[in-house]
Parts: structure tokens; C-alpha cells; sequence
């Protein structure tokens, strides 16, 4: 699974810290998932994609998926 959070929290001038703050997990965890070595559980994952007004589709993608 490949994912945008960095790209997107890029776009959002926002830290790993400022993230792993909003939706209540520590900043190792958003490392970690960014780094493709941890995969969220779906209600992480929903809530990073609605902090990013976007969907868990566009945010995350199995790897092969077009």
C-alpha cells in the first residue's frame, strides 16, 4: 500500500506532529505510515483522509491499483 500524506501535508503546511495532534496518535505512527511500514487501521485512515477533505482512495492506494 503506497499512500499521499506527505504530499498532502505539504500542501497543508502542517508537521508530522501537527497531524499525529489532530487525529490523536503519536508522530512515530504518521513516520511509520508514510514510510509504508504501518498500515492504518480504517478509522485512522478515515480520519486522516476527511482532516484532508478528501477520500481514503484518494489518500491511500494498494500497490498495482491504477
Amino acid at each position: 500500500m503506497t499512500n499521499k500524506i506527505k504530499s498532502e501535508r505539504a500542501k497543508m503546511n502542517i508537521t508530522q506532529q501537527d497531524l499525529a495532534n489532530r487525529i490523536g496518535v503519536s508522530r512515530q505512527t504518521i513516520n511509520s505510515i508514510e514510510a509504508n511500514r504501518y498500515i492504518p487501521s480504517t478509522v485512522l485512515a478515515i480520519k486522516i483522509s476527511n482532516l484532508f477533505n478528501t477520500t481514503v482512495n484518494e489518500i491511500f492506494q494498494l500497490e498495482g491499483d491504477e
